[in-house]
């Protein structure tokens, strides 16, 4: 319970914008007060970041960016298509940053890193897949139901993203316990030899 708390902390203040966006936007606010509320709590979210003196990760900074980018073309162009294209685009980015071992790091208690470091790595491959899928079916949904678009925003992204975390943190937990329990049964090497 512990680590399930740790993690979901920064998992949530990270995606506020985009579920201020979607809750919005599936409770028909419309999308344009939709996008300006969204990027209000991002922009927000990186401001108390930086007045605690935190350091901002690589996802928050292109999760901002996209806001920002997204919003301004909506606002200017009236069109709702690139608020709708913007996931499939961060999806790809994100994905893509995601490849990168360590990412996951910072969601888990510092003193569990050295028991199930080689599991997060694993499982940073498996969000990013989930970022892959994720874009394809944000951009089939956009350009094909489009009418459907808002409720697979405000339900899709999210359900899977708390899917896979509770299955993360089950598996992580699960392994971390069976190491531990071996590792005093004798059946593994001190951590320094792993």
């Amino acid at each position: 319970m512990k680590t399930l708390l740790y993690a979901i902390g920064p998992m949530l203040f990270d995606s506020l914008g985009v579920l201020v966006f979607a809750v919005l936007l599936a409770a028909g606010a419309g999308i344009v007060p939709a996008v300006v509320a969204g990027t209000v709590v991002a922009v927000a979210v990186i401001g108390y970041e930086l007045v605690r003196g935190h350091r901002i990760a690589a996802l928050q900074w292109i999760s901002l960016a996209s806001v920002l980018f997204t919003a301004a073309a909506t606002l200017l162009t009236g069109d709702p298509r690139f608020v709708m294209a913007k996931p499939t685009i961060v999806y790809l980015i994100v994905g893509s940053v995601m490849l990168r071992r360590g990412w996951l790091n910072r969601y888990i208690l510092p003193e569990q890193l050295a028991l199930v470091g080689d599991v997060m790595d694993r499982f940073g491959m498996i969000w990013a897949g989930l970022m892959f899928v994720s874009a394809g079916l944000n951009l089939v949904v956009a350009l094909f139901f489009t009418a459907w678009w808002p409720l697979f925003i405000g339900i899709f992204p999210l359900a899977s993203k708390f899917g896979l975390f509770a299955v993360h943190i089950a598996v992580v937990h699960f392994i971390g316990q069976t190491r531990l329990r071996r590792r005093a049964d004798g059946e593994l090497q001190p951590l320094a030899a792993e």
